[in-house]
């Protein structure tokens, strides 16, 4: 959600009228407190409700604590044309109010028993997330209900939240960070929702009224486009009765538009948004293979030596390390419901953006040409398989990655073998993949910035070998 609620904003206000604000920093623990088994040995539960609907539970009942995690399907991508910004203006709604009980009122209430909810979209979803003390969840669970199944929508709250996304909006015009990413998604994918903005823009936003929010909760909110997880204090038949309880009233079928798979634009483009800034930022990406891809492990190993290690990345070291050009430059997977890419970022001042993207392009053609070396391969294998357990560590943590997991259609074994996959990819996958997806002729770039010497063009320039690093001491 890109809106700060109000009950964010008078948080301390209200503590300090329940004379609370002591507690604060100690409830705050309580909602990280940390799981008291590792991911490996989670008893992952798959529990369906006397109604019917379907979740995963991981019991925890040392801590007096429940988190609740829940997608339903549609996300940005379901916006209207014109109506950008819609799911995200919804997001920013939920807490506004529900049922009988009118915003303000709400919000204290949910401050008043320590109740945490937000939501959030992506491309593909929206997101709830919900906590709750153990002596509080009855409480609790009646106030998320009423937000799930009868947000208000007042005209009050509506004109009020659109000024604050307006705000947003125009904040984010001048940030070169999120011009880029918006830009490129633009460019990426032309004539599609996902090249449309989440976020909207001034003049899409100003158009969404009270009933394109119903709606769109109308369309989305349904029991076929739910998927739940729940971690914490509670049992499998106290969940389901919960889970009918909050989603059992919600329509059976979801109705949704249509969404073409797709893939970035492939022959190589290259985009120039001018912005006053001394440092340039660019994203750059291009297309990679479905998270169900029987590659897609290994190439996630590869990407962690290429761009997405930290300090240890290739890009890193070439374009940092050695020249001095970014302070961080780096790469993610993407993988999306109708599309996968390999997307990254690199923020340089405007007379070193060429050549930093030179490198890049240098960096990622040697990968698919050569692949990895051997030690490179262990290292990165050593550290993905040695931290996954700190995605576990706490129980909205594990609630978010079994969330997940659940909506790229795997089962709660995943994570059981999830290291054993990443171990088992050899030198030999990581050359073959490296090769298949690491094009840097098909690179999308997006520079906001004034980078010298450069200039928007349909096809990248002509790969020549990067400029050898200076030798240090």
């Amino acid at each position: 959600m890109t809106v700060i609620s109000r009950a964010a904003a008078k948080v301390v206000h209200h503590a300090a009228r329940l004379g609370i604000v002591s507690a604060l920093p100690a409830l705050a623990l309580l909602f990280t407190a940390s799981a008291s088994q590792p991911a490996s040995a989670m008893n992952i539960q798959k529990i369906k409700s006397p109604g019917g609907i379907e979740a995963w539970l991981v019991e925890e009942h040392s801590v007096p604590l429940l988190s609740l995690r829940y997608a339903f399907d549609g996300g940005s991508s379901q916006d209207p044309v014109g109506k950008e910004g819609l799911a995200n203006f919804l997001t920013a709604m939920m807490d506004e109010g529900a049922g009988d009980i009118k915003s303000e009122d709400y919000q204290e209430r949910m401050e008043d028993i320590a109740m945490r909810m937000s939501y959030d979209d992506s491309k593909d979803s929206l997101y709830g997330s919900f906590e709750t003390l153990t002596k509080n969840r009855d409480k609790a669970v009646e106030l998320l209900k009423l937000s799930v199944q009868k947000p208000r929508f007042d005209t009050d709250a509506v004109e009020r939240i659109k000024q604050q996304l307006l705000a947003n909006l125009a904040y984010a015009d001048k940030d070169p960070d999120k011009v880029a990413i918006r830009e490129w998604y633009a460019q990426a994918f032309p004539d599609h929702p996902y090249g449309r903005s989440a976020t909207g823009t001034a003049e899409t936003v100003s158009k969404i009224t009270r009933d394109d929010l119903v709606a769109y909760h109308k369309h989305n909110f349904a029991r076929d486009n739910l998927k739940v997880v729940a971690v914490g204090d509670i049992n499998a038949a106290e969940l389901g009765k919960l889970l009918d309880d909050v989603f059992g009233s919600l329509p059976a079928k979801a109705d949704l538009a249509p969404v073409a798979q797709t893939a970035p634009v492939k022959g190589g483009s290259q985009k120039i948004v001018e912005m006053g800034v001394p440092q340039s930022v660019a994203v750059f990406g291009v297309g990679a293979m479905p998270r169900k891809d029987p590659d897609f492990i290994t190439a996630f190993v590869v990407n962690h030596i290429l761009g997405g290690g930290g300090f240890s990345a290739k890009l890193m070291e070439e374009v940092r390390e050695k020249r001095g050009l970014a302070y961080s430059v780096y790469t993610y997977l993407q993988p999306y419901q109708h599309a996968s890419i390999l997307v990254g970022s690199v923020a340089t001042k405007n007379a070193s953006m060429a050549e930093s993207l030179k490198i890049i392009r240098s960096e990622m053609k040697k990968m698919a040409d050569n692949g990895p070396t051997a030690e490179d391969l262990q290292a990165a294998k050593d550290y993905l398989t040695g931290s996954y357990a700190l995605r576990f560590d706490t129980n909205s943590k594990i609630a978010s990655q079994l969330l997940g997991l659940m909506q790229e259609g795997f089962g709660p074994d995943y994570v059981e073998n999830r290291n054993a996959m990443i171990n088992a990819v050899t030198l030999a996958d990581a050359k073959r993949v490296a090769a298949r997806f690491l094009q840097p002729d098909n690179l999308v770039v997006t520079i906001v910035g004034k980078p010298v010497g450069m200039n928007s063009a349909a096809t990248p320039p002509v790969l020549q070998p990067a400029v050898a690093a200076p030798t240090r001491g």
